[in-house]
């Protein structure tokens, strides 16, 4: 079996072109993924990749986890499946004792204890919040390749530490960083990109290494990635991009869409694979989404793959106050659980992380359990762990009464119990981890011991490939990326909240306007949306995001309205 035959037409262009230049345009939903994994395995099947010179490079320890697991499913092992970060310091590792005649600097692990030490020796007093600022807007400059002093010609200025102040932080934060012989995470980058650029035999050896390079979500590289990877490449051709303009949301961290942008017109001989059916959503959804983006540059048209459930359009409800939102999606949770719909294919996606406290309160008022991303990662928690050391524990001894009601015995003993506790505190959190390893036994297959499965849970935790939770999902828009629920509420659409109060150009409209899009995208059953009329004593509108889906689906019914709200703890209709 071909590794194209799972593809379809378009996916199937994109993978089968194993040479030159090629970019990828994947709209969400579309397969990105399928067809980076399906071209490397393809390319290693028919001769004309080795594994060991490939490269595939992500942006996040995860996706890169997800990358090798998917090869290895395919029969392709060796690929280096990395992050920017990790890739570079492999290399400065590798070559740094040979070039200077000892050990690669080490990495520090606190910008902001640093700052700090700085900070105390010019008499400044910055408070912890503003010395965060700070370490932000250093990542920033070093990303966006500019010098301390072109950085001060900007005039940018953080939490009233003005421009020559934040300079003179700098220059004191770079002095202490030498002096200790230590590199900070964008150093990495910097220095093997210096490196490479300074010694040709180094360049040679890694041009020989690597001959083929993937590179996934291309819309989020930097400045400083970008003059990494041409180093990495240097005069070769092969080049695979894959990415969507229409969800760059890290320009406030460097990212640059016009490196996707502009490919073609500085790759004139490139192939261009548009990838726009989209196999997660339904077609009112994705009616939603065009909308949002309908004449931004590298838009794409998606269009719906799956059949057609019996699905109402995406819908808008209005309350009074923020707490009467957050009770309202509780309300509407509880009834979609109460139908039989799982907690794990419903998510709440909101702007900012201070949402979350209300939507929290109100879902375990409901009795209902929930996981907030970007908290304490699955395998990070400390019942997981514990688990995890007696399950390889336990496998010492013989076992007598079967491998799950093993793992059941173990998970037990640890305080497993047939009833969960309370939701809202850290005893339901630790049952509901503790319950996610007892469904990985009971999926693991009839040859499965305690053994194998200690370690295929070692392995998960190595690449960051966490189990399912049966909770429903908080998450903020930029950290739902890349994710997908069956049921979403859109929470907080509101001016001031999205886009943000903050944003005020059209550069920074147009980001939140690709917010909006990464969180409508996330849906693909049904689709719900909120605002509040006030925060606090403040009065709201709402987001102007709302306006131009209904205004431009062309009067298809895209939205609908409920009517506003009487009072505090009135439900929606």
């Amino acid at each position: 079996m071909s590794a194209l035959d799972a593809l379809d037409e378009r996916q199937r262009q994109a993978a089968s072109v194993l040479r030159g230049p090629v970019a990828v345009l994947a709209g969400a939903g579309t397969g990105k993924t399928r067809v980076i994994t399906h071209r490397i395995a393809h390319g290693v099947d028919t001769g004309a990749y080795s594994p060991a010179r490939v490269m595939a490079v992500t942006f996040t320890a995860k996706a890169a986890g997800e990358l090798r697991g998917r090869l290895r499913a395919l029969g392709v092992e060796g690929v280096a499946a990395r992050t920017f970060h990790a890739a570079a310091l492999a290399q400065l590792n590798f070559f740094w004792p040979t070039l200077a005649g000892q050990p690669a600097p080490s990495i520090i692990d606190n910008k902001v204890r640093m700052l700090g030490q700085v900070a105390d020796a010019i008499r400044l007093r910055p408070s912890t919040a503003t010395l965060r600022d700070i370490a932000s807007e250093i990542e920033w400059r070093k990303v966006s390749m500019l010098s301390i002093e072109q950085h001060a010609t900007l005039g940018r200025s953080v939490s009233g530490v003005d421009a020559t102040q934040l300079a003179e932080l700098q220059r004191g934060y770079e002095a202490l960083k030498d002096e200790r012989n230590q590199l900070d995470f964008e150093d990495v980058l910097l220095a093997c990109a210096g490196m490479l650029e300074a010694e040709p035999r180094v360049a040679a050896s890694v041009h020989e290494q690597y001959r083929h390079f993937t590179v996934d979500e291309f819309q989020d590289v930097s400045p400083l990635q970008n003059r990494l990877l041409e180093l990495w490449i240097g005069d070769r051709h092969d080049i695979c991009v894959v990415g969507d303009a229409s969800q760059t949301i890290y320009s406030f961290a460097g990212a640059e869409q016009r490196f996707l942008l502009e490919f073609e017109r500085r790759h004139p001989d490139a192939t261009v694979v548009r990838l726009e059916t989209n196999y997660r959503s339904q077609a009112p959804i994705l009616s939603a989404a065009n909308a949002l983006m309908k004449g931004r540059p590298g838009a794409l048209e998606l269009t719906p793959a799956r059949e057609q459930f019996a699905t109402e359009p995406p819908t808008v409800t209005a309350y009074d106050s923020e707490r009467d939102e957050a009770e309202g999606i509780a309300a509407s949770i509880s009834a979609q659980i109460a139908e039989g719909i799982s907690p794990a294919d419903i998510a709440v996606l909101y702007r900012a992380h201070a949402q979350s406290a209300a939507l929290q309160q109100a879902l375990a008022a409901e009795g209902i359990a929930t996981t907030v991303l970007g908290g304490t990662r699955f395998f990070s928690m400390p019942e997981v762990r514990q688990a995890i050391l007696a399950i390889r524990a336990a496998a010492v001894a013989p076992v007598e009464q079967g491998f799950v009601p093993a793992v059941q015995r173990v998970l037990r003993e640890l305080g497993l119990t047939e009833e969960p506790p309370a939701a809202g505190g850290a005893q339901r959190d630790g049952w509901e981890a503790r319950r996610a390893i007892l469904r990985l036994a009971e999926e693991a297959g009839p040859e499965a011991t305690l053994r194998s499965f200690g370690d295929a849970l070692m392995a998960r935790a190595k690449d960051q490939h966490e189990p399912t939770m049966r909770t429903v999902t908080l998450s903020t828009l930029h950290a739902a990326k890349g994710l997908e629920w069956l049921h979403v509420h859109l929470a907080g659409w509101a001016e001031g909240a999205l886009p943000i109060s903050y944003a005020t150009s059209f550069e920074s409209i147009d980001e939140e306007r690709r917010l909006a899009y990464v969180g409508v995208t996330r849906a693909a059953r049904t689709l719900s949306l909120s605002w509040s009329r006030s925060a606090g004593r403040g009065e709201r509108a709402p987001s102007r995001f709302l306006a131009e889906i209904g205004t431009t689906g062309r009067g298809t019914g895209i939205l609908r309205e409920t009517p506003p709200l009487a009072s505090r703890g009135t439900r929606p209709r």
